[in-house]
């Protein structure tokens, strides 16, 4: 290479670093201006953090759908959270997470506490850890009613805020997408949702879909109300006011006693479901207490009797946190959505096997039981279909059945295991052994096992135990006496040993359980029935509602109303559904059967209103009592929810403080002063014989 050419390229790369230099120093002068480092900042401020509890949150959401127990529990949050947050899929995620990781919490610490507490006793930790398996449900429960009851506190601002809009626009679907880009609140997504509603090309269509969707009826009656007053237009009452308005402040109304009643049940319940689950938790420490101050009673504790006891505490307090759960349950839609053909019930049914097994017992269409049953589902508001639900009977029954003879056979394994175990010794009311007298009982009880591993599940006499006694090296230097007494302790053993075995009563009582099973899932709906009736009123008023919604709007007639209260209602679904479908064949004959088929008076004053408003008069005016007695029906609304309440709560603290109290009274108390008799009178007797 030449030295020109070299020079060439010196030259070249010389001007190339300059001409870099420059562009630098340009760039620099540049970026310190203010409005290039104010975007900079923005940019900074906007700009996502390497860790934020929203990334944490997804990424738990990934690795707990992976889980496989977990995954149960996080589909079945999903369903529900879906319903609030109306396609919002990164929220969806993020509520769940938060949610599972809350119970995970809780949970976690909780099963710690129970290993510690009953590590000893084997049957009563794995029945507290399948507890915990309702106790989940139970928080998530809870944590999805609060977002249930934030979305309806939400809706109480959001009306607020359509009114002033409306005023603005005087357009419904215009005020409603003006609020609902004003927030990122869950309302809001509502709202969009509504408002894609109300433009789309069929309107009446998606709103249908909307209803088996929206979170709660309250935004069901918004969501037709808008739809009527943009098909129909507004109109204006005798005082000027819009119609439209007076409808949302009615729908406010109702959200507002709803929230206090859901807040007063919240408290009223908050720590029941926990004093029905309490006393699980304290048996063994209890049971620990009593035998450590009181030794007399180890006989009853670590024995059978104890046993059954504990069992029973169990079961009554498993019943009582099911109904404390039942009774508490506010109704919200959220709470109450579930998909009932994706059920293991459902895939169960699909087996040919399973499916002849189950028709066996179901009634057959058309009959009495089968009327029977359906109308017990409808009435308690149930999502079960009638295959399902008698696959839960059955398989409950055979459970029942199984169990119980476990349990069985566990109370014989627990009286022999206390003859094997317990140190032979007897020592009176007013103190406890020493180390040296449980070692030499101890001991004892070793010597009488061996005996007993010889001569159990024979028939043997005393003097034939006496034979054994004298064979053996324990007795070579013991005095007819000693062995006397020693062959007389020994046959009382063997005699409890011999006879602790299945016998027929027993799998009588499995049989009896069984069907006490198979019936529990029928008077679990009977009494969800009979809880759903104390909201008779409460549902009443709300028809009360609607009506007086809708009288007042044009072109909205009786079939339109039957309609409305169809979709609102729970107790009174059945009959006003079958009055839909025979309204088209006579209206006023459709109304009479539907009056005829119910006994609440006050429905029955709606239905002749209806009636009235057939053929005779128009709607406004045959329930124009309803709007010149709002505020009277508002107060005996207020107080129908006030002996809700009270009721509810006089029912739940008795099923709530059932298991406390037969834990104190049926595990404590009378234990310590049944034994405490009989030991005294032994006492007494042998001081007696002494002297």
């Amino acid at each position: 290479m030449s030295n020109q050419i070299i020079f060439y390229i010196m030259g070249i790369s010389g001007g190339l670093f300059v001409l870099i230099l420059i562009a630098y120093f340009i760039m620099r002068s540049t970026l310190n201006r203010s409005d290039v480092k104010r975007i900079q900042q923005l940019r900074e401020g906007t700009k996502q953090k390497k860790f934020t509890s929203d990334i944490l949150y997804q990424k738990l959401y990934i690795y707990f759908i992976k889980i496989p127990f977990l995954n149960r529990y996080v589909r079945k949050l999903r369903r529900r959270l879906e319903i609030i947050n109306v396609d919002d899929e990164y929220l969806t995620r993020r509520q769940t997470a938060k949610i599972m990781l809350n119970a995970i919490l809780i949970i976690v610490p909780l099963t710690i506490f129970i290993i510690v507490l009953t590590y000893s006793d084997k049957l009563l930790l794995a029945i507290l850890l399948l507890f915990e398996v309702f106790l989940i449900e139970t928080i998530m429960s809870g944590m999805v009613d609060k977002l249930d009851t934030k979305l309806l506190k939400q809706q109480i601002g959001f009306f607020a805020e359509i009114r002033h809009a409306y005023h603005e626009y005087n357009m419904v679907e215009e005020a409603i997408y003006e609020v609902s880009q004003n927030d990122q609140l869950e309302i809001s997504r509502q709202g969009e949702k509504i408002y894609e509603i109300l433009i789309s090309d069929d309107p009446e269509t998606e709103l249908e879909k909307y209803y088996d969707i929206a979170p709660n009826s309250y935004l069901k009656e918004f969501a037709g109300i808008s739809y009527l007053t943009k098909e129909f237009g507004d109109r204006t009452d005798s005082n000027g006011a819009s119609l439209y308005l007076k409808n949302l402040n009615n729908i406010t109304e109702e959200m507002q006693l709803e929230i206090l009643k859901r807040e007063k049940l919240d408290y009223v319940f908050q720590s029941l479901s926990v004093i029905s689950l309490v006393p699980v938790l304290c048996m063994e420490p209890l049971k620990n207490w009593a035998v450590s101050n009181f030794a007399f009673t180890a006989s009853f504790y670590n024995g059978k009797l104890g046993f059954i006891v504990q069992l029973l505490l169990i079961v009554v307090t498993f019943i009582c946190y099911l109904l404390t759960r039942k009774l508490k349950d506010n109704g919200s839609t959220a709470s109450e959505y579930k998909d009932p053909n994706n059920t293991w019930q459902v895939k169960a049914y699909k087996n040919p096997i399973i499916k002849k097994v189950v028709d066996l017992f179901i009634p057959k269409k058309g009959t009495k039981e089968y009327k029977k049953d359906i109308n017990l589902l409808k009435d308690a508001a149930s999502k079960q279909k009638m295959e399902t639900f008698y696959i839960n009977r059955i398989t409950i029954c055979i459970s029942v059945f199984f169990v119980s003879l476990i349990l069985f056979a566990q109370i014989h394994n627990v009286a022999i295991d206390y003859i094997y175990e317990n140190p032979t010794s007897e020592y009176n009311i007013l103190g406890t052994m020493s180390e040296s007298q449980e070692q030499e009982a101890r001991n004892l009880t070793a010597q009488d096992n061996y005996f007993l591993d010889r001569l159990k599940g024979r028939e043997v006499t005393v003097e034939q135990i006496k034979a054994e006694l004298m064979s053996s090296q324990y007795y070579e230097d013991a005095t007819d006496e000693e062995i006397q007494a020693a062959a007389e302790r020994i046959d009382g053993k063997l005699k409890v040993v011999n006879k602790e075995y299945l016998k027929w009563f027993e799998w009588l009582l499995a049989c009896v359980f069984a069907v006490a099973g198979y019936f529990a899932p029928k008077w679990m709906l009977m009494f969800q029935k009979i809880m759903r009736k104390l909201e008779i009123e409460n549902e009443v008023m709300q028809f009360q509602t609607i009506i007086l919604m809708l009288m007042k709007i044009e072109r909205v007639n009786v079939e339109m109303i039957l309609e409305w209260l169809e979709r609102y209602s729970n107790i009174f679904r059945e009959p006003i559904t079958r009055c839909v479908n025979n309204y088209e064949a006579g209206a006023w004959e459709a109304l009479e059967e539907l009056k005829n088929e119910i006994n609440f008076e006050q429905m029955v004053r709606i239905v002749e209103g209806l009636q009235s408003a057939v053929e005779k008069i128009p709607i406004n005016e045959a329930f124009d009592e309803l709007d010149n007695e709002r505020e009277y029906y508002q107060e005996k609304r207020k107080e129908s929810n006030e002996r809700l309440i009270k009721r509810k709560g006089m029912i739940g603290k008795a099923i709530g403080f059932t298991p406390m109290v037969g834990l104190f009274v049926g595990y404590l108390i009378v234990p310590l002063v049944v034994i405490g008799l009989f030991s005294m009178t032994d006492t007494f007797n042998t001081v007696s014989t002494m002297m």
